[in-house]
């Protein structure tokens, strides 16, 4: 049996070499060959212990056989994992608890605590004793085994699996079937029965190397798919976009390289969608709503905008974009993209910058055109005015007359025209000064806008003399207004100042009031305006003959 169990080693060695020579080595690979290295030391050990006689040498090999008989249900449970998922990473707090057991026992295969583990038979362990630790361990290991069938018949059933797929988890699931079966067979016959029947050896490393022609086997079967899955992982990890692939609860799956700059994300582990965008979001409302969709509509798709500090240097803007994976009107996962928008958002704060920069230059174009244009109204304003009275000009009340008389001749409009000034004003600058003469005649206009239609003009003449044009007037309204005019100039009291008396000043004015019939054409409207101003001039002139104070209408 000895020449079996170095048959069996030498078997599991050349499998070894071959799977680590003839196939590209991914993360799968490499569990399988931890595995795999866990079961050669069963066959080799267990030559060891039967061709020598020195009861340390046996402990070593018997106690290096159970330690990688131990960690065996760790590696078959760690490539289950892989096998069903082959983007699976493990986190390294996942790896220890599942890890702890095997160490555990290991501990104690090697400490055999009052040989509570094993004991020899006649101070030789070729025969011996199995204790209450070996049931613990084959108890463990049986542990490691079930949740591994488990594990494979879950993903065979509801994964929608491709023939491939479907294949390695067959062989893998007959593979760990054979491992069991014949250890536990072993265990009953030469352990359970070992009084009552003959010891048959091999059974656990026949089992070992059975099933690892099926573990094997299943790697092969599979070998274009992980061709397939190391293109596709190379092409995502070229990819421009920071790519995180979830499953339905949440557990990170897959991810590119490219997030690995920014992000503490790990394969394996859940993602906290709340704590990766603490501190990056670019506006607090729009990452409450964005996390309330997140985590109440997983269905929907979602976007928001996050910046990142890199490397406290540069800042990098991404568009964060959340899509469900819906297979068969079931959402299996999540898929989470990260673009690279720094450029782009580089742009448009640029645009931004110099759309502010035109519109601060518009509002001082603005506020410059604004400027001129009070400053023309002022221009004009002061074109047609009488800086000391604020009447209208002569030069600008002729233009208005030539248009307002030419449309009263053509429609037949009555309207009057009065000349007027002040009386004696004369004796008012000799006796007070030009100044107050200046005051008398502002108020005076004062005096005569107060009284007037807001329709009607009144325009400083010259000098004391003032002209009013009054549309839409008959001979009678005139005559009305006039007099009122010179009602509000007679009582209009000025004041003087200094303790002087106030003094009050009259006007003289002469009136001509126009109304049908019209019987006269006049081509030349100014021949005609002069003729208006001669007769309002010579009425004047007869006021001021009268007396004074008075209206006189020709």
């Amino acid at each position: 049996m000895t020449g079996f169990d170095i048959s069996l080693f030498i078997f599991l060695l050349v499998t070894f070499i071959y799977v680590f020579t003839f196939n590209v080595i991914t993360t799968q690979h490499k569990v399988y060959l931890l595995f795999h290295f866990f079961m050669m030391f069963w066959p080799i050990c267990q030559v060891g212990v039967h061709t020598t006689d020195n009861p340390n040498l046996q402990i070593i090999f018997i106690n290096t056989s159970f330690v990688c008989l131990s960690m065996l249900g760790f590696g078959w449970l760690l490539f289950t994992k892989f096998l069903v998922n082959a983007a699976y990473r493990p986190s390294r707090k996942f790896l220890a608890y599942m890890v702890l057991p095997s160490l555990i026992m290991s501990v104690f295969v090697v400490w055999n605590p009052a040989e509570l583990f094993m004991r020899p038979v006649d101070g030789s362990y070729t025969e011996r004793i199995y204790g209450p630790i070996f049931w613990v361990l084959a108890a463990l290991l049986i542990s490691y085994y079930v949740i591994s069938v488990r594990m494979l018949l879950g993903t065979y059933r509801l994964r929608k699996a491709q023939q491939e797929d479907r294949v390695s988890i067959v062989n893998a699931l007959i593979g760990i079937i054979i491992l069991v079966s014949l250890s536990l067979l072993d265990m009953v016959v030469n352990v359970v029965l070992d009084p009552w029947l003959p010891v048959i050896p091999g059974l656990t490393s026949l089992g070992i190397v059975t099933s690892n022609l099926y573990f094997v086997f299943a790697l092969q079967r599979n070998r274009t798919l992980d061709l397939v899955k190391i293109a596709h992982q190379d092409v995502v990890d070229t990819l421009s976009v920071g790519v995180i692939v979830l499953d339905e609860h949440d557990q990170v799956i897959e991810m590119n390289r490219i997030m690995s700059p920014f992000f503490r994300i790990r394969v394996g582990e859940k993602l906290n969608m709340a704590k990766l965008l603490a501190g990056y979001s670019t506006d607090a409302a729009s990452e409450e709503s964005f996390l309330h969709m997140y985590q109440h509509q997983p269905s929907k798709r979602i976007q928001t905008e996050i910046v990142i500090e890199h490397d406290k240097l540069q800042t990098k803007f991404f568009s964060l974009h959340v899509a469900p994976v819906i297979v068969g009107g079931r959402r299996i996962g999540r898929v989470i993209t990260f673009q690279d928008i720094t450029e782009l958002k580089s742009l448009i704060l640029k645009s931004q910058e110099h759309n502010s920069s035109l519109q601060e230059r518009n509002r001082a174009l603005i506020y410059m055109q604004d400027e001129l244009f009070q400053a023309n109204r002022k221009l004009e304003q002061m074109a047609i005015t009488d800086s000391l009275t604020g009447c209208f000009n002569r030069r600008y009340l002729m233009q208005q007359l030539e248009h307002e008389v030419l449309t009263n001749l053509r429609y037949k409009i009555p309207f009057a025209l009065i000349l007027f000034d002040i009386d004696l004003f004369k004796q008012v600058n000799d006796t007070y000064g030009h100044i107050v003469g200046d005051e008398v005649i502002r108020r005076t206009a004062e005096a005569v806008r107060s009284s007037l239609r807001r329709t009607d003009i009144l325009a400083r003449y010259g000098g004391e003399e003032f002209t009013l044009y009054m549309p839409h007037t008959t001979r009678e309204h005139a005559e009305m207004l006039a007099q009122r005019v010179r009602e509000a100039v007679e009582g209009n009291f000025i004041q003087l100042g200094r303790g002087r008396s106030p003094i009050s000043v009259t006007v003289s004015m002469g009136m001509i009031a126009v109304e049908e019939p019209f019987h006269q054409q006049y081509d030349d409207i100014k021949e005609y305006l002069k003729e208006l101003f001669l007769k309002a001039d010579s009425a004047l002139y007869r006021a001021k003959d009268d007396g004074r104070n008075r209206v006189v209408n020709l």
